[in-house]
């Protein structure tokens, strides 16, 4: 192991610099293969720089560390299914044409008495090479993971693979104290004594933390299959309607109650109603003792779900400051435009158009208003009919970071509203109860008045229309061009009234003829 950290040049595990300029706003493709205690992962980020997308993702439940704390080795069955995901996953990225692919080793293969052999076997029939990282380097990629996700976060990482868990703090951009533990549910499965020796193990072993730690009682970040799978099942039991992982909040409570859903709930059924794999589903109660214990001792304020880890991590730690600083859901809106956009920029023309009506805004809905406009034109392909349904879903489910539930439900009922005038009898309205009142109606202001803006640029690079709103009377302008008197026909006209109806406000239009 030693020997492969010498040799690691200073680009890390990846042999090369990702960000050949500060200034890169999008990714080259970029292979990384994930080799678990549990699970074999190859994700393929392409996209924005700053917030990279999965163009492949693909995970195979190999189970290298099953048994590992009686035998000290690697699972026998394990090696032979990960040799066979790692042949696939070389074949795929050869085949389109990714030029090298990184592959890290965490729990498992550090720990096995066979590990570097199999590190060895995997370089001589594949031809791959596996960079075997430490407790303390994998938390610190599991947290960067999470500073990727989370701009400016702060808190505890807590990172649980099959065959340990992780814990870092995090605040300003930075990675603090790092811990290891053998808190892997794969490892305690077997552990001497039973259900009480294991009790008594985790129970120690959370003290211990704790005292090594410190106070912890910010934000909770929890990053790895066996939480996820905790927080599907909260989902469940809760009749929550935004599936998306990323971001998902819950409550020391909420960890309590499902821990108890769970002890009460034929395991079989609960696996089937929420597809989880019966690999996964046989460590979540293992899984769900140790969070309780975690909460219980740390008493975080709220505790949020990361999709991002380990291999988002690996892409943060060669992100020079100034790309890191950036917003990585105007970055993502910005590629997404570029990409789908009839008319690439104009999403800005149309943010200019808009913005006096949100000058008073927060800046947490001041950059919700520039993404939406960023967005507004990237679903065009779809059927007219059902635009409005598509951007919905694109806002909803798109791997877009830096947002929490209710911001992705505002920004897909604005673009609902730029395609469709009312968002009633649409299959949405449920996702639609997770903003209040305010927040609705200030998605239906933006988007209609996204709606009218499109509607009044034959050039975009023309200053034809301008809009004034004085809050306080009530009161709407729109001025426009002659260049642009002839775009404000009927349907225009139609669109201002909606807006003006949003608003509560009365109208003025004021045609330049010169």
């Amino acid at each position: 192991m030693a020997r492969l950290k010498e040799t690691a040049p200073e680009w890390g595990p990846f042999n090369r610099p990702l960000f050949e300029s500060p200034k890169a706003r999008d990714l080259s493709r970029v292979g990384v293969i994930d080799i678990g205690s549990n699970s074999v992962r190859l994700v393929v980020f392409d996209g924005a720089a700053r917030s990279p997308a999965y163009f492949f993702n693909e995970k195979v439940m190999c189970g290298l560390g099953a048994g590992l704390a009686e035998t000290g080795k690697l699972n026998p069955a394990g090696r032979t299914r990960a040799l066979s995901a790692l042949r696939r996953f070389c074949s795929i990225t050869k085949g389109i044409g990714l030029p090298d692919l990184t592959a890290v080793a965490t729990a498992a293969v550090r720990e096995a008495s066979d590990g570097l052999e199999f590190v060895a076997q995997v370089f001589e029939e594949i031809g791959l090479k596996i960079h075997v990282v430490d407790g303390p380097e994998e938390a610190r990629l599991s947290a960067q993971g999470v500073l990727l996700g989370w701009p400016g976060s702060y808190g505890l990482v807590c990172d649980i693979g099959g065959g340990s868990m992780e814990l870092a703090e995090i605040s300003n951009g930075e990675v603090g104290q790092r811990l290891t533990t053998p808190l892997g549910p794969l490892k305690l499965i077997n552990i001497k004594g039973g259900e009480k020796g294991r009790k008594a193990f985790i129970t120690k072993t959370l003290d211990d933390l704790r005292a090594k730690m410190g106070p912890q009682s910010d934000r909770l970040f929890l990053v790895g299959g066996s939480w996820r799978a905790i927080a599907r099942i909260d989902m469940h039991r809760r009749g929550y309607p935004l599936h998306v992982m990323h971001e998902y909040r819950m409550t020391a409570r909420d960890i309590r109650e499902t821990a108890k859903y769970i002890d009460s709930s034929d395991l079989e059924k609960l696996r089937t109603a929420i597809s989880i794999t019966p690999d996964r589903m046989a460590l979540v109660p293992i899984a769900t003792q140790i969070l309780k214990g975690i909460v219980k001792r740390f008493k975080p304020h709220d505790i949020a779900v990361s999709s991002y880890g380990i291999r988002e991590g690996m892409l943060y730690g060669q992100m020079p400051q100034i790309m890191r600083d950036r917003d990585p859901l105007i970055e993502s809106c910005h590629f997404a435009e570029r990409k789908d956009a009839r008319l690439p920029g104009f999403g800005m023309r149309l943010h200019k158009f808009i913005s006096p009506l949100f000058q008073n805004a927060t800046a947490d809905r001041a950059r919700l208003v520039r993404a939406a406009c960023l967005l507004h034109d990237v679903s065009w392909r779809a059927h007219p009919d059902f635009r409005a349904e598509v951007c919905f879903e694109y806002a909803t489910r798109a791997n877009l970071g830096g947002l929490s539930h209710e911001e992705r439900v505002f920004l897909g009922l604005a673009l609902l509203h730029r395609y469709r005038n009312k968002r009633g009898g649409t299959r949405f309205e449920t996702l639609f109860l997770l903003l209040d009142n305010d927040g609705r109606k200030d998605a239906e202001v933006l988007g209609k008045a996204m709606r009218l803006g499109a509607m009044l640029w034959a050039n975009p690079d023309d200053e034809t229309a301008q809009l004034s709103w004085l809050p306080k009377k009530k009161s709407l302008s729109l001025t426009l061009t002659a260049e642009a008197s002839p775009l404000f026909g009927e349907v225009a006209e139609v669109r201002l009234h909606a807006l003006a109806q949003a608003l509560d406000a009365t109208t003025h239009v004021d045609m330049k003829l010169t």
